[in-house]
C-alpha cells in the first residue's frame, strides 16, 4: 500500500509529501457530475453505498494521490437524527425540522452507527474493499459547534447569528447541544474506524466565526471531548485523528493539546510559522488556497514551491488546500498541482 499519507501523519520520514483534496470527488469533475445525475438528488447520492463509492474512487482514477477521503456529508448526523436533510443545487443544504428550543434539544438522541447511519458504514466497508489497499481511506464527520450552527439556523448562514444568541443568552441549552452532538460525532467516527477508515478528519467549518473565550468554550472543549472519547475505543485510538478549524489560527498550540495526530490549515498562515507554534506535537495538512487553481501551470508551480519550502524539510507534512476545491476548477490543474508536489518534494 501507498502509506505515505498515514507516515506523514505519524511525523514519520516519506519518499516525498503525500497530497490529497478537500472535496477531491466533487462537481469539478465531469466524471462525478454524471454519477450524481444518475442518483437523482446529493442526498440519494450519500445515502446508496455503490454510488457514494463510485464517486470516492473517481479523483483517484484520474490523479496520483495518496488518500481518498469517504463521499459523505457532514449533516449526516443531524438526518439521522430526525431534522430532515434537504440539498438544493446552488442553495446548500437544509434541515426541515431545526432545534431551538431546550425542549428540541432535550428530544435528541444520539443515533447508532450500525443501524441509524448504516448507509455510511457499508460505503466505508466498500470502498476498503474497492481500494485494494491503493492508498488510506479518510473517514470524517463534523464538529460539534459547526453541526450546532446548522442544527439551528436550518440552513447555511454568513454570521450564524442564532447560535451564537443562544450560546450567549442560555450557554446551558447551548452546552447540552454540544454535549449531544460531540457524543455522537464521537461514535460515528469509531464506527467509521471499525468498519475500515484508516484516518479520521473533524470539519470545524465555523469554528472560526467565534470570538476567542466563545471558542474555547463552544468548539475546542468539544473537539479534546472527541479526541479523547476515540483515545479509549479499542480500534479508533490507533487510527490518526485530523482535525480541521478553519480560521482558528490563533488557537493552533491548543488545539495541537487536543489530542488529535494532525491539524488542517487555511491559507490565512504560513506553514513554518505554524510548525513553529506547534513543534513535534503533531503533523500539519495544508494549506494552498483554492483559488490558486485558477491562476496558470507555472503559478500554481510556483505556490506548491513556496507552500513546501515554508514547511521545510521536516516530516509530518500533509500537502492540501486550504479548503475545498471550488466546482469551476479545470480538473487538468489540479493535476498540475498533484504533480508539482510530488516533483518538488522528492527526498
Amino acid at each position: 500500500m501507498n502509506d505515505r499519507f498515514l507516515r506523514a501523519l505519524g511525523r514519520q520520514p516519506v519518499d516525498r509529501t503525500p497530497v490529497w483534496i478537500m472535496r477531491q470527488a466533487g462537481r469539478y469533475l465531469p466524471e462525478y457530475r454524471a454519477t450524481r445525475a444518475r442518483a437523482g438528488s446529493f442526498v440519494n447520492l450519500c445515502k446508496t453505498p455503490e454510488l457514494a463509492c463510485e464517486v470516492t474512487l473517481q479523483p483517484l482514477a484520474r490523479y496520483p494521490l495518496d488518500a481518498a477521503i469517504l463521499f459523505s456529508d457532514i449533516l449526516t448526523i443531524p438526518d439521522a437524527m430526525g431534522l430532515g436533510l434537504s440539498v438544493e443545487e446552488g442553495s446548500g443544504p437544509r434541515l426541515a425540522k431545526p432545534v431551538r428550543t431546550r425542549g428540541a434539544i432535550e428530544k435528541l438522541g444520539v443515533p447508532d452507527a450500525e443501524t441509524d447511519l448504516r448507509y455510511v458504514m457499508d460505503a466505508v466497508r466498500l470502498i476498503r474493499r474497492e481500494l485494494h489497499g491503493k492508498v488510506p481511506l479518510i473517514g470524517f464527520a463534523g464538529s460539534p459547534w459547526t453541526l450546532a450552527c446548522y442544527m439551528i439556523e436550518g440552513e447555511g448562514s454568513s454570521s450564524f447569528a442564532r447560535p451564537k444568541a443562544l450560546a450567549l443568552d442560555d450557554a446551558a441549552t447551548m452546552h447540552k447541544l454540544l454535549d449531544i452532538v460531540a457524543r455522537s460525532v464521537a461514535a460515528y467516527l469509531a464506527a467509521q474506524a471499525a468498519a475500515g477508515a484508516q484516518a479520521l478528519m473533524v470539519f470545524d467549518t465555523w469554528g472560526g466565526l467565534l470570538a476567542p473565550d466563545m471558542f474555547r468554550e463552544f468548539s475546542l472543549r468539544y473537539l479534546a471531548q472527541i479526541a479523547q472519547s476515540l483515545q479509549i475505543h479499542n480500534v479508533a485510538r490507533h487510527v490518526p485523528l485530523i482535525l480541521f478549524s478553519k480560521g482558528a489560527n490563533s488557537h493552533l498550540e491548543a488545539l495541537a493539546d487536543s489530542g488529535c495526530a494532525a491539524l488542517g490549515l487555511d491559507w490565512t498562515i504560513a506553514l513554518g510559522d505554524a510548525r513553529m507554534r506547534v513543534g513535534n506535537r503533531v503533523a500539519l495538512q495544508g494549506n494552498l488556497d483554492p483559488a490558486v487553481l485558477h491562476a496558470s501551470p507555472d503559478a500554481i508551480r510556483g505556490e506548491v514551491k513556496r507552500a513546501l519550502d515554508s514547511f521545510g524539510p521536516h516530516p509530518g507534512h500533509v500537502f492540501n488546500l486550504g479548503h475545498g476545491i471550488t466546482p469551476d476548477v479545470d480538473p487538468e490543474k489540479l493535476g498540475v498541482l498533484i504533480e508539482a508536489v510530488h516533483e518538488l518534494s522528492a527526498r
